[in-house]
């Protein structure tokens, strides 16, 4: 996670919300990078330990699901360059509204790939607990 200078007295509150969005952003791009690293290990995982295809179809599917909107995320990132600029409230609207849209998209994305992470870890510990008959 990056530090941020904080805010000084002397810049506006646009340039302070700018701010605190592009720092938002970069830890939900650094976030997503790293579940990309933890689902190649998730999925080498079940293929080895458990060889469940419809398992390993959802694994394939979040990781899509997360490699796009990992995407999203860096093109919006591009964008907020323009939201400093902006000088009326429709724009500022457009840009508030936008931004909490990748926030929601972002925490249903973590969500997702929290419950399938902890399926997969279950079920990893579920065939390993049996006792041998």
């Amino acid at each position: 996670m990056k530090s941020v200078n904080r805010p000084y007295f002397h810049e506006s509150i646009s340039q302070i919300i700018s701010k605190k969005d592009k720092l938002e952003i970069t830890n939900w791009t650094e976030t997503m990078e790293g579940i990309n690293e933890e689902l190649q290990y998730l999925i080498q995982l079940e293929k080895r330990l458990l060889g469940n295809p419809s398992m390993h179809q959802r694994l394939l599917v979040i990781q899509r699901e997360n490699q796009l909107r990992l995407g999203t995320l860096y093109r919006y990132e591009q964008t907020m360059v323009n939201a400093i600029e902006c000088d009326t409230m429709e724009c500022d609207a457009y840009y508030l509204n936008t931004h909490e849209k990748n926030r929601d998209g972002y925490m249903a994305h973590i969500k997702s790939y929290s419950q399938i992470k902890l399926l997969l870890l279950s079920k990893i510990l579920e065939r390993f607990n049996r006792k041998p008959q």
